[in-house]
């Protein structure tokens, strides 16, 4: 499990760290901030198609080995960017590397599973996706304190480093059976993973997934501009404000774990439902600085406290398959995308710095429907 976790670490860390290094990446690149922007977005869009692409590529295939190939992936794509002589290099590397980002831990989710008793399955995804949220409470601080001493291309070299480790951890500690190698009845191809897409609550658990994450980050993506425009803080307090954003991802994901653990139906729908509350709240006093530290700790825990939950149901409805997990994290991830972009509209539109929080708590508000109306059915599996 803590190698699994050290693989999510070292992904998280690949995927944030690079906010606090474009300026240094578009200066010494010599690139346009719009351009060095695109090794934001050309990672997130990747993730979203390499998740299904990579899983449905893969599909059968022993899956520890899968794990290892894709943090090696991984280590290669971060030790191109370390190198890069020039922008496309660079952002060629960041393609490289989130190729790998959607099917390890759509994988990686499955082979937790199997490492703990049913009962404990959704705390065994988020014991692995804790790596993630650490990442994110370390990502930007790391990478800015890395950059500033060392340059930028030190953050990447330590990255690689990470991957490394993480790499022989997962080689040498994650047992085979626990990847399938010895499982019944063979893996199952590409149309048998397809097949389960059929499912109702296979769609219905991704699309509260794709709306939950959509109103988070339709928020969150423009969150600094809140502080500093609305709320009043200085742009130097942004960061240690992100750290307490993920510190609320780090609580959120443990909570939601043991909820779903217990009960996992009602676990998604009060955290979609304290989401779009604490949104609601959030834009209403925006204004506050003691209001937004609480509210934006919030923002993260009920956030993230739906990922270990969604997971499970996700692959219990569908039978297991790792295309369905790896599908999951792609929905996330066109959720950040089109939340991040309506958001963005408002802004556009003249409705001001807090407008993104009332957006995403209605595309929350929908999510929360959504997942009432697949509370309805019974997905299968352990735990619903």
């Amino acid at each position: 499990m803590l190698a699994l976790a050290l693989g999510g670490f070292g992904i998280g860390l690949t995927e944030f760290v690079i906010a606090g290094l474009l300026p240094q990446v578009s200066r010494s690149l010599h690139v346009s901030t719009a351009a060095a922007g695109w090794l934001i977005s050309g990672y997130a869009l990747t993730v979203a198609v390499g998740a299904i692409a990579v899983t449905a590529a893969t599909a059968r295939l022993p899956q520890k080995p899968v794990l290892v190939g894709l943090v090696a992936l991984f280590v290669v794509g971060n030790l191109l960017s370390a190198l890069a002589p020039n922008y496309g290099v660079m952002l060629l590397g960041r393609v490289v590397a989130a190729l790998c980002h959607g099917t390890f831990f759509g994988i990686g989710s499955l082979v937790a599973r199997r490492l703990v008793p049913p009962e404990r399955a959704s705390r065994a995804v988020a014991t692995m996706f804790a790596g993630l949220t650490v990442a994110n409470v370390l990502g930007v601080p790391f990478g800015a304190l890395v950059g500033e001493r060392w340059g930028w291309r030190a953050t990447f070299w330590a990255i690689t480093a990470i991957g490394a480790v993480a790499l022989a951890a997962i080689a040498v500690l994650v047992p085979a059976w626990a990847g399938g190698e010895r499982g019944k009845g063979g893996r199952p191809d590409l149309r048998s993973q397809l097949h389960a897409f059929r499912s109702t609550q296979v769609w219905l658990t991704l699309t509260a997934t794709a709306l939950g994450y959509g109103g988070m980050f339709g928020a969150f993506s423009y969150i600094a501009y809140t502080f500093t425009e609305v709320t009043g803080f200085s742009t130097t307090d942004v960061a240690w404000l992100l750290v307490v954003y993920g510190t609320g991802l780090v609580v959120g994901n443990i909570a939601g774990g043991r909820g779903a653990d217990h009960n996992r139906d009602a676990t998604l729908l009060v955290s979609l439902a304290g989401l779009a509350i604490t949104l609601v709240t959030f834009g209403l006093l925006a204004s506050s600085r003691p209001a937004s530290v609480i509210l934006v700790f919030l923002l993260g825990v009920f956030g993230f406290a739906t990922v270990p939950g969604m997971i499970t149901r996700v692959t219990d409805a569908a039978g297991g398959v790792p295309l369905a997990a790896s599908a999951n994290v792609s929905a996330s991830n066109v959720g950040n995308a089109v939340g991040a972009w309506l958001g963005g509209l408002v802004i556009s539109a003249g409705f001001g710095y807090a407008a993104p929080l009332y957006v995403g708590a209605g595309i929350v508000g929908v999510g929360v429907g959504v997942m009432g109306v697949a509370a309805r059915g019974e997905p299968r599996g352990e735990g619903s």
